[in-house]
């Protein structure tokens, strides 16, 4: 199918307008920003579809956050003309024990760990290599400047991520918090890739009223960007978690492989084209193509639940026990 990036964009800007005022019935959207390519490109659209009078930025960074999230952020925000505000939420993170209950974990499989360390979590699969394992390894750097890596044993990697995403419910959290505060919608930010193969948080950053760019490839969204103007600065910057204290891409975390070959991958797979067709176009071995796939399958089943409302009791299910 022929991609045009233009009637894409009138597509979604009317799909906005749409959702925003005649659906959900709000004055406007509240979009968190956070300086990657992906919440600028939403943003950039919302100012389209409803002005930028009716869009509100936000900034929720945490002590582990980059400044160049921010700054970038900001940078845009003034360049779109929205109301832009930061909400720090350090404080509230600390209060409910998300740094003490991930340090604590890291710690326990790396006792040169402590808070302030630089450290970071890694997915070490690569289907292009191998075949694909999806283990996660801890890299932390001492503070004399050591290296330290090891394999996450299943209860402490459950830990840190589960302490790692109250960061993102919180985020959400003080989303909805300005966005009924203006009887405004939230704007969710995830493209095909983080929502099929379950690279978000639930109730966190997958929570939101309405999804716009959720069907789109990751590699279309520079595209986008492209298109709406978005800063170099902020397509050329590296994908990232930004969710630990030492700098993740998304590609270290979870893909696992570049975006434009897991994308041409995918989207030949949905075309019909076989392993070996797909191979060919891309100059890669066919045993790596259907790892891909196979990646690609698993990661999406496996995430399921992410994608799973809240599964609810019929009345006709009630009464067959009464």
């Amino acid at each position: 199918m022929r991609w045009n990036t233009t009637a894409t964009i009138e597509q979604l800007t009317e799909f906005i307008c749409t959702i925003v005022q005649k659906t959900l019935k709000k004055k406007g959207v509240v979009i968190g920003m956070s300086g990657g390519i992906d919440s600028s490109v939403v943003a950039a659209l919302c100012c389209r579809a409803l002005g930028s009078q009716h869009v509100t930025g936000l900034a929720l960074p945490e002590k582990d956050s980059s400044p160049e999230s921010r700054e970038l952020a900001a940078s845009l925000a003034q360049k779109l003309g929205l109301d832009f505000i930061v909400e720090d939420l350090t404080n509230g993170l600390e209060g409910m024990g998300a740094y003490r209950r991930r340090d604590d974990a890291v710690k326990r499989v790396i006792p040169e760990y402590e808070p302030g360390c630089s450290f970071k979590i890694v997915l070490q699969s690569n289907p292009l290599v191998n075949q694909s394992y999806h283990v996660f390894y801890c890299h932390v750097i001492d503070k004399q400047g050591n290296v330290h890596e090891k394999r996450l044993p299943l209860q402490e990697y459950l830990q840190i991520v589960a302490a790692s995403n109250m960061k993102q419910r919180m985020r959400m959290s003080m989303l909805y918090y300005h966005a009924e505060a203006r009887n405004y919608a939230v704007a969710g930010t995830a493209n095909r890739n983080e929502y099929d193969l379950g690279f978000f948080v639930k109730y966190g950053d997958g929570g939101a009223d309405f999804m716009p760019i959720c069907h789109i490839l990751k590699s279309r969204i520079f595209q986008l960007a492209e298109e709406l103007q978005i800063p170099q600065e902020i397509i050329n910057r590296t994908p990232s978690t930004d969710t630990y204290p030492a700098h993740v891409s998304q590609e270290e975390f979870f893909f696992r492989l570049p975006f434009a070959t897991l994308d041409a991958i995918w989207e030949a797979a949905g075309d019909g084209l076989t392993a070996a067709e797909i191979a060919r176009q891309l100059n890669l071995h066919p045993e790596q193509v259907e790892r891909v796939i196979l990646d690609i399958c698993q990661k999406h089943r496996n995430t399921l639940y992410l994608r799973t409302e809240p599964v609810r009791i019929q009345v006709e299910q009630i009464k067959k026990t009464w």
